[in-house]
């Protein structure tokens, strides 16, 4: 099947070996090289950043087209809504021209408007994935929120008239429900962890073996809860809290928000327990995952949370907060605990149950892995979008990718 990923503003070359990149980079490369490996053909479409980049670049079994729509620069994704229909325009040309797909796959709201423009252009059916929606992003940022103004409109109509929506968790299946998108148009889907990269067995981080070690990774932004999790550690007596993600390391005196972590882990008298480590390249990250007793993961709000999946996958078990995806990913008291967003007295409490009770780390360690490669390798992610496209395109599946589809 020739699929065409849509990835407007996340470009899966960012994944491969680019340090600190997000997770809708690191989705659809790791997605489009699954599908490859599983005998499909896929270009991904991503807009052109630079003048220097090539029209078509290989990578890793598939292709990246960069589309020219705006400026050759690197924009932030909320101004890029002028340019979708320049986006849609040279897609479409692309597909009657070169390549046709048989399905487009639209990551991000503004990849599914470029999408269903093409797709209807060229008689393309389109698969959406969010990735975040706007309803989750405006009630937690409220006027921090740049998005732009008619985002959630959007997003309510691209619903209904996509073909089938792809929700990552059953929390995106309630908040869509809400905005009015019928339960018949979705496909419950979950991102995928790469279980040959993350894995228990392999070199670590070295550490101090007499420290407990908690990690938290992820971009330095206030929603990822860094502040209550740096508020809970007084309660963790000798653990040391490791904070992963940003620029890197060196660059961290001039980046606003590492400073005022710094300035609060002072005033919390913990800041001999607080490493900030700064931005980390993707092919490092086994390692830190592996040196870390537990995985916190406080966000006040993820719609599906990439970081507790790969640490799981190394065998590490998350205390996270009860929002978004990780309700699904983390199995309150099997896999790891679940505590109510902006807690810190919560989550200060079920740190260090966790950190001084061994045997009940070790069991959860062993769940995690056993959940992560049993219910989110790629290939089985892969395999189950393989049934949704061959849904809505009325294209057979091969009988053995039927019965993993289905299991």
């Amino acid at each position: 099947m020739r699929i065409a990923m849509v990835s407007e503003h996340a470009s899966p070359l960012s994944a491969l070996g680019g340090v600190d990149a997000g997770g809708q980079n690191a989705h659809v490369a790791e997605l489009a090289a699954a599908l490859v490996a599983q005998g499909h053909e896929v270009r991904v479409y991503t807009r052109r950043e630079s003048p220097e980049q090539p029209r078509v670049v290989a990578a890793n079994g598939f292709e990246v087209v960069h589309v020219p729509a705006g400026p050759a620069a690197v924009l932030p994704k909320d101004d890029l809504l002028p340019f979708m229909g320049a986006f849609a325009e040279h897609m479409a040309a692309d597909w009657r021209e070169r390549w046709l797909p048989d399905v487009a796959h639209a990551h991000f709201w503004m990849s599914g408007l470029a999408a269903v423009t093409a797709g209807r252009a060229c008689d393309v059916p389109v698969v959406q994935t969010y990735h975040a929606l706007g309803t989750v992003k405006r009630r937690h940022q409220g006027a921090a929120d740049t998005s732009p103004a008619h985002r959630v409109a959007y997003e309510r109509q691209l619903g209904r008239v996509v073909d089938r929506v792809v929700v990552q968790c059953q929390d995106e299946v309630r908040e869509l429900l809400r905005m009015g998108v019928p339960r018949s148009q979705m496909a419950l889907v979950p991102s995928g962890v790469n279980i040959e990269r993350f894995r228990p067995d392999g070199p670590a981080e070295p550490r101090d073996p007499d420290v407990p070690r908690i990690l938290t990774v992820g971009r330095l932004v206030e929603r990822k809860g860094y502040e209550d999790l740096i508020r809970a550690l007084p309660g963790v007596p000798a653990a040391e809290l490791v904070i992963v993600g940003g620029p890197p390391d060196g660059s961290l005196d001039d980046h606003p928000y590492a400073r005022k972590l710094r300035a609060l882990a002072e005033r919390c008298r913990v800041g001999d327990r607080v490493r900030l480590a700064g931005g980390v390249a993707a092919a490092d990250m086994p390692r830190w995952y592996r040196s870390a007793d537990l995985l916190a993961a406080a966000p006040w709000y993820e719609p599906f949370g990439l970081t507790p999946l790969e640490a799981m996958a190394c065998g590490v078990p998350v205390v996270g907060t009860a929002v978004g995806g990780l309700t699904d990913t983390v199995v309150d008291g099997i896999t790891g605990d679940l505590v109510p967003a902006r807690d810190p007295r919560a989550l200060s409490s079920a740190l260090r149950r966790l950190v001084t009770d061994d045997v009940r780390r070790f069991s959860y360690s062993a769940a995690a892995v056993d959940r992560a490669t049993q219910s989110y390798s790629w290939r089985r992610v892969a395999t189950r979008l393989a049934a949704v496209y061959a849904a809505v395109t009325g294209r057979a599946l091969a009988e053995d990718q039927t019965r993993e589809a289905v299991a």
